[in-house]
């Protein structure tokens, strides 16, 4: 995918990096569901136990995804990692290990990730324990281990609870974020876990490129995704459209990924559609895309997760040269727009309502198509 930026589009200094400190983010409802909303009978979470040379089987397999962007820089010391694997040779019991399971069947790691990568490393002979109470074994590889104290570590019984691929979404991430004893993650962290592949390698080159980062004023957090996130949340109402949302925003989100994964899905064609998009919306305004604002306002206002979501698939349907032709007409539009009561409620308040969402798309739909007439 090549990169562009429109004409006069001045460039972040480091391409892929925002240089900004990352700003707060209005119109956006980040929160799960209520427990109570859930049906105490239909969470659909099992538990299995299995052997640590199972698992590294599994793992060496790629049946068990191991390697989450978002947890790739969380790694335990070696002192904390011998101490594990001391624990498990004095059989002392470990706690049990979340996992989510995908739609082809494969388990994403929830909770748990550090201690199978200690196991993984001990057992590939990449990590020497140092336990220096311990002479028999500081100092020590797996391979330098007597074979009963091998089969011992080998032989260990992993209990793991694996949350079903048929659990909703909202109720999945909803658990993902309660078992979780971690860093704290985003629901987008999380999303790039249990969906990775073309989809998630396009919300990252897509939130890297100079075009997205001049038009969102590199505000946007990546290392909590929320860049990502509204890259997503494009795709979605792009790909998926309107009529398609039923109230759910994790499930909208996690569905557009599904269908962005398929083979058959034009990613070229939707990567040049956003890039038109986000490069309408700044010619026409600046630094002030995406953000609540009057004419002539100098004060940037914080970005709008539900103005980003109408204007940027909204403005991705016309050519440049046909938005530059008609630019004042569509501000225009855009502010007496921004100054109706029931647009600013729509983008402001209860944003994840269906109503809501039809209502501030129909209006912009509306007022860009009157604009452009």
């Amino acid at each position: 995918m090549e990169e562009s930026s429109p004409a006069g589009m001045p460039r972040i200094d480091r391409p892929g990096i925002s240089n900004r400190p990352a700003e707060e983010i209005e119109g956006m409802d980040d929160k799960g569901g209520s427990w109570g909303d859930y049906p105490l009978d239909d969470l659909l979470i099992r538990h299995e136990s299995r052997t640590v040379h199972g698992v590294m089987r599994r793992i060496d397999q790629s049946s068990y995804i191991m390697d989450p962007e978002f947890q790739r820089d969380f790694i335990w010391p070696e002192d904390k990692q011998s101490k594990l694997i001391e624990s498990v040779i004095m059989r002392i019991p470990l706690p049990v290990f979340y996992m989510a399971e995908d739609e082809r069947g494969h388990m994403v790691v929830v909770d748990g990730l550090q201690r199978l990568s200690t196991f993984q490393r001990f057992i590939k002979n990449e990590l020497k324990l140092k336990l220096a109470d311990r002479n028999e074994l500081n100092g020590k590889r797996f391979s330098d281990l007597p074979p009963k104290i091998q089969n011992r570590v080998e032989d260990c019984n992993l209990i793991f609870y694996i949350i079903d691929s048929k659990v909703p979404e909202c109720a999945r991430l909803d658990i993902f974020d309660r078992v979780n004893s971690g860093v704290p993650l985003t629901r987008q962290q999380m999303r790039n876990s249990l969906f990775m592949g073309r989809a998630t390698r396009f919300l990252k080159e897509e939130s890297r490129t100079p075009v997205f980062l001049n038009a969102t004023g590199g505000s946007l957090n990546q290392a909590k995704m929320r860049d990502r996130e509204f890259v997503n949340r494009f795709c979605a109402f792009q790909l998926l459209r309107v009529k398609d949302y039923r109230g759910d925003m994790d499930e909208f989100l996690a569905k557009c990924l599904r269908v962005m994964n398929q083979d058959d899905t034009p990613l070229d064609r939707l990567s040049a559609e956003f890039r038109r998009g986000l490069a309408n919306n700044f010619r026409l305004f600046e630094g002030h895309a995406f953000r609540k604002h009057d004419k002539d306002q100098e004060r940037r206002n914080v970005i709008n997760a539900s103005l980003w979501d109408v204007m940027s698939t909204g403005l991705s349907h016309y050519e440049e040269s046909r938005v530059a032709a008609n630019s004042e007409r569509i501000r225009d539009a855009v502010y007496r727009l921004l100054n109706t009561e029931e647009f600013k409620t729509a983008i402001t308040a209860g944003t994840n309502n269906i109503l809501k969402v039809k209502t501030r798309f129909d209006l912009a739909a509306t007022a860009l198509q009157e604009a452009m007439a």
